[in-house]
């Protein structure tokens, strides 16, 4: 068997040698396939740290990145990470960060063609790149395009340029516009980015907000709730943002403004055109396997008789030392079975289709028995749907999700 060298105790620990035989040994869990496999790659740099964020992220000038070396790091991970997913086909790829839009197009396509030489990508496979309006210049999407991205998801955040300013983002309103008419161009499907219950922000805002970005036509949005992480900027200080039931509103306008053009809220956060929904995305929410590779990048991937979650090195210069070293990965932990069915509705439960029970035994290995009591006190609760197929979140249940999920954690 190849060796995989792992360090699990975090930063700074000793690897530990395992081989694919660790992960294929008997266990408690008897899975009857293994689920669709995706890559999410991650690329750590961004111009300027953003007060909200808290992703692995780190400053750095376009002109400044290690490029080269980076990309050496990933392929080298990659190798070592091979014979856990070998022979599976890849469905999705996704380049995040940071602000993966600042690596050249031809490290782009470096990366992807090195990819290419090492696994089995689906005919169909998605390829997401995220990119920021600040980091563009005319033609840069359509090279992004040549080397062989499908999708992009454009970082806009806000169309006012006083919320922007709060933000912390290195663009203008002008400069959003210009970057999605460029990606309507030069792509068939694209994502927008954006935030509501900013600082100060009101319902007529936020309402000329979501008419700005119809009417560029996306055909995938994705709108999330600021919320304030710890270890952020705003953590530290934190702004003022609308009330509960002002950002409540402003939700239910953001339903409303959508469906009137025909987009579908298919996910708690993601509205899209038909034929246009994030597969890489819904292979998350659908408990399906990511290899991720990457500073800082989190992966989940199953095996016959356990699903395994993994984190390489957060610190970039670390992460590209050891993983050229054959020791990218920091943390090695095989999920609890006691905790598979909160992992898998923390997911599963934010999809308005909910999901199929066969799945839910599919990719955890455990009997419907194991969720049966939870789903009982949901359904009393007005919380969810269900018949013999599938189970489904309630408007209700899509309004107080984390309670919905909080009953399945583990007692």
């Amino acid at each position: 068997m190849i060796p995989i060298a792992i360090s699990s105790a975090g930063d700074g620990a000793a690897p530990i040698a395992k081989d694919l035989q660790h992960y294929m040994r008997p266990g408690t869990l008897q899975l009857a396939a293994l689920p669709p496999l995706s890559l999410y790659v991650h690329l750590p740099w961004c111009l300027k740290k953003c007060p909200y964020c808290d992703f692995n992220s780190h400053e750095m000038k376009a002109g400044d990145l290690p490029e080269a070396r980076y990309l050496d790091a990933l392929i080298a991970d990659l190798d070592a990470a091979l014979p856990l997913v070998w022979g599976r086909p890849v469905h999705s790829i996704f380049i995040g960060g940071g602000t993966p839009s600042l690596f050249s197009p031809q490290g782009i396509e470096r990366l992807l063609s090195d990819i290419r030489a090492r696994l089995k990508l689906a005919a169909d496979c998605e390829i997401t790149l995220e990119a920021n309006p600040g980091t563009f210049e005319k033609d840069r999407f359509k090279a992004f395009r040549a080397a062989g991205v499908t999708r992009l998801s454009i970082g806009v955040q806000s169309f006012n340029d006083a919320h922007l300013q709060a933000l912390g983002r290195v663009h203008d309103s002008r400069q959003a516009i210009a970057a999605i008419e460029e990606a309507a161009m030069a792509f068939e499907t694209f994502n927008i980015d954006l935030m509501y219950a900013l600082p100060g922000q009101t319902l007529e805002q936020l309402e000329g907000e979501v008419t700005q970005a119809l009417a560029l036509m996306p055909p995938h949005l994705s709108i999330y709730h600021l919320t304030i992480e710890p270890n952020t900027y705003f953590a530290k200080f934190p702004p003022v943002i609308p009330p509960d039931d002002l950002a409540y509103a402003m939700l239910d306008r953001i339903t409303e403004m959508t469906a009137a053009t025909g987009m579908d809220r298919y996910e708690v956060s993601a509205y899209a055109k038909p034929g246009h929904r994030c597969w890489h995305n819904v292979n998350y929410w659908q408990f399906g396997d990511y290899l991720g590779i990457g500073a800082g990048a989190h992966g989940k991937l199953s095996f016959p008789h356990r699903v395994v979650r993994q984190v390489r090195w957060r610190e970039p210069r670390l992460y590209m030392e050891n993983a050229l070293a054959g020791h990218a990965i920091t943390q090695d932990e095989e999920v609890p079975r006691s905790d598979l069915p909160f992992e898998f509705m923390l997911n599963a439960l934010r999809l308005r289709e909910g999901f199929a029970l066969q799945d839910f035994m599919d990719r955890t290995g455990l009997p419907l028995s194991s969720i049966e009591a939870p789903l009982r006190e949901a359904e009393a609760k007005g919380l969810v749907t269900r018949d013999f197929a599938r189970v489904r979140p309630t408007e209700r249940g899509f309004d107080f999700l984390s309670d919905l999920q909080g009953l399945f954690l583990a007692d």
